[in-house]
């Protein structure tokens, strides 16, 4: 097996996975797309690829990846539509689970003034 990093092994098994799910949907696509499909796949997980850089492996198994395909070949049309359905929603969930965080973090900093303002000033 050939050693690479762990983007790269990543990246690899994008690839695959990528053609596997396209033959399965009977897509035909350009290299171009693609190319751009992987760019976005590096985008969205670019703080895990840049952490998989640091670590040296070989491949991903060849069994691992038949069990990954073999996911992709047992989808169902209704299954395909539900994923691609979610994905919005996913990347909503994630805007609206850090404005809630934010807040939160608003109301401890207030929280944590107010108690300081009544220490300083020997409480009430």
């Amino acid at each position: 097996m050939k050693v690479m990093n762990g983007k790269e092994a990543v990246l690899s098994a994008f690839d695959r996975l990528f053609d596997r799910a396209a033959a399965k949907l009977k897509l035909e696509y350009e290299p171009e797309e693609k190319a751009e499909a992987r760019e976005l796949f590096v985008q969205r997980f670019k703080a895990a690829l840049d952490a998989a850089v640091l670590i040296n492996l070989e491949e991903i198994p060849e069994e691992v990846m038949r069990g990954m395909e073999e996911a992709i070949d047992g989808l169902s049309p209704a299954q395909v539509a539900g994923h691609l359905a979610s994905i919005p929603l996913a990347h909503q969930a994630q805007q609206i689970m850090q404005l809630i965080a934010n807040r939160a973090a608003e109301q401890k900093m207030i929280e944590h003034l107010i108690e300081q303002a009544d220490d300083t000033y020997g409480g009430n």
